[in-house]
């Protein structure tokens, strides 16, 4: 009879729980819809979430995926590389049937990463190109060398320099040594501003246009700026500084704060660019402290990654528009690259607020 009881009881308790679990399978954290569990996992490894896009990419790659039934394991490594070779490693140990990657610095998750091609585990490449392996087997971003390019012609078509009959000065502030994307983003620069620099139109009064002198370690805000004020004081004290060449809106707030600090107002302020369309770059473009920033859609994206993770896991061949670009070394790794698009005063509300990216009150609040 104590047996029986026992046994009615244990039904019970495994019922509940089950209608527990069906209950709790709907909703992610952040409030948006799971899927019917496939049993599969994949393992999400961002920078950090110091840079309001890289929280984006991860939320809108764990909605996506939880969506489809997977199960996500999202981590920031907060610009620490043994922090995120760590968290690989335990994703590696766990069994994850996926990773996706977004590397701080690549050259040092070659080891971590042998370690998820000897278990068998596929590896995509988010956003930043993992180099010197042949564990990635694909890779989602965007057109790095098109977002240099849109960056140096809209730099080209609002400062004139087709035309121009005086000589305008600009310095640069390139992304991090240890990022391809960076390297790429440069070159497309380079397509369109070299001309002016060769034939005189533009002027780099401190001599550093190549990589190698602009490029900034892991796209530090206050290595920007610490230049910019340097830049300022050597070289500008008896003259304007007209265009500031910005490969990330981070680098556009230390430029900011460096040209305030150096008493340039509306009437001297210069073009800047960006890159990302970080709400508080569309708040300083609307202000008129930011003339322009790259917009990537992250949604699109994470759709694309998201989509990658899916055929590879079902055995299928995922989408890909790029197979010749993306040499890491050892291999060129097939890609999938979206467009960016460049945003600013006239056609914001177009990009980031038509289209539910962005609201009012987001823009108003930034700080």
């Amino acid at each position: 009879m104590k047996k029986r009881i026992l046994s009615v009881a244990l039904v019970a308790v495994m019922a509940l729980s089950l209608a527990l679990t069906g209950c709790g399978s709907k909703e992610s954290g952040d409030g948006g819809e799971k899927g019917e569990s496939n049993g599969k996992k994949v393992g999400v490894a961002m920078p950090t979430q110091s840079s309001e896009r890289w929280i984006k990419d991860g939320e809108n790659m764990k909605k996506q995926l939880e969506k489809l039934g997977y199960e996500v394991d999202l981590q920031y490594a907060e610009d620490d590389i043994p922090a995120q070779q760590q968290q690989l490693e335990t994703m590696i140990a766990q069994q994850v049937d996926c990773l996706v990657v977004a590397a701080i610095d690549s050259s040092a998750l070659v080891n971590v990463l042998a370690q998820a091609q000897e278990a068998e585990i596929p590896v995509i490449a988010y956003d930043r190109l993992l180099m010197d392996t042949d564990a990635v087997s694909y890779y989602a971003s965007f057109d790095n060398e098109g977002v240099g390019r849109k960056i140096g012609e809209y730099i080209e078509e609002k400062a004139g320099l087709a035309s121009a009959t005086e000589p305008q000065t600009i310095e640069f502030f390139m992304g991090s040594p240890d990022d391809n994307n960076a390297v790429l983003l440069h070159k497309g620069v380079m397509s369109v501003l070299q001309q002016y620099l060769d034939n005189g139109t533009l002027v780099c009064k401190s001599g550093r246009t190549s990589f190698e002198d602009t490029c900034i370690l892991r796209w530090s805000q206050e290595t920007a700026q610490q230049n910019c004020e340097n830049f300022l004081t050597g070289f500008y004290a008896d003259e304007d500084l007209d265009i500031a060449c910005s490969a990330f809106d981070g680098f556009a707030y230390g430029i900011k704060a460096a040209l305030e600090g150096a008493g340039y107002t509306a009437e001297n302020w210069p073009l800047i660019t960006g890159q990302d369309a970080e709400v508080m770059a569309v708040k300083n473009i609307i202000e008129g402290k930011q003339t322009q920033t790259i917009f990537k859609d992250t949604g699109l994206l994470a759709e694309k990654c998201v989509k990658m993770v899916q055929a590879v896991l079902e055995g299928a061949e995922p989408e890909i528009n790029d197979e010749e670009t993306y040499d890491n070394g050892v291999k060129v790794v097939p890609s999938y690259l979206c467009e960016p698009v460049s945003l600013d005063k006239d056609n914001y509300k177009e990009l980031v607020i038509d289209s539910g990216y962005y609201t009012e009150a987001d823009i108003e609040s930034a700080e």
